[in-house]
């Protein structure tokens, strides 16, 4: 009985993976306007994996996924051509058909750990900035007392 249970939670996982989703349902998943997903798609960093016959954009969990690393890279300030370039190597390293070979491999390495430190170091300058800001906003508080 578990084994039964187990595969039916593999094949609804597996199912989800591929089930398609309108722009709409990708909108309400990632936080991201149907505009900026629009726009992702024209700037080359994300499509959708299919169209309906309609002609309406239909995404898998994957691409969903995709949508989700491209925001996450938005508060870090890069622009479309690293994110671009961030995602083609992912991609690359990914890749199941044709898999890079291993001197390839290992640059595609130490590029990905370049943007490793790139996002460290940008992670390390919002947190001082957060910090300056909360500062801020105490002193403002103490500020906007009850007069005396």
């Amino acid at each position: 009985m578990a084994d039964d249970q187990a595969t039916a939670e593999d094949r609804a996982t597996a199912d989800d993976r591929w089930r398609h989703m309108r722009i709409g349902e990708v909108a309400a998943r990632t936080g991201l306007s149907l505009r900026t997903i629009r726009h992702y798609e024209v700037m080359g960093l994300a499509a959708p994996s299919a169209r309906s016959k309609g002609g309406f954009r239909l995404y898998t969990a994957a691409d969903v996924e995709r949508l989700m690393v491209i925001r996450r890279m938005r508060p870090l300030d890069f622009s479309l051509d690293e994110m671009r370039d961030l995602l083609a190597i992912t991609d690359r390293l990914a890749a199941t058909e044709d898999p890079p070979e291993d001197e390839e491999r290992r640059r595609l390495r130490e590029r990905l750990d370049t943007y490793r430190k790139v996002v460290e170091a940008r992670c390390e300058t919002l947190r001082v900035h957060l910090e300056t800001a909360e500062d801020f906003a105490t002193a403002l508080r103490r500020g906007l007392g009850p007069a005396v």
